[in-house]
């Protein structure tokens, strides 16, 4: 059950980011989505859709890789 609740909370974030592409590439197809009324807008919320998807997923794989000892000593956290 743990493994399927961290798939799914993987999941909502990848699903963020594959909208935002689709937004982003409606866009430069001059295609508009119904509820958004303008281009521009649909533009930028495809890229802050984007980022926050891949942001969450960069972010759990770089806490994940930190705890195992698998990153770059450039990458650790300094200790103080």
């Amino acid at each position: 059950m743990g493994r399927f609740i961290a798939f799914i909370i993987l999941a909502i974030p990848a699903i963020m980011a594959a909208i935002g592409i689709k937004l982003i590439r409606d866009t430069f197809f001059a295609k508009l989505v119904d509820p958004i009324p303008y281009l521009w807008m649909q533009f930028v919320i495809g890229i802050v859709l984007f980022l926050l998807g891949f942001g969450f997923f960069a972010g759990y794989l770089l806490n994940r890789d930190r705890k195992n000892g698998r990153i770059a000593p450039k990458y650790s956290k300094k200790k103080e």
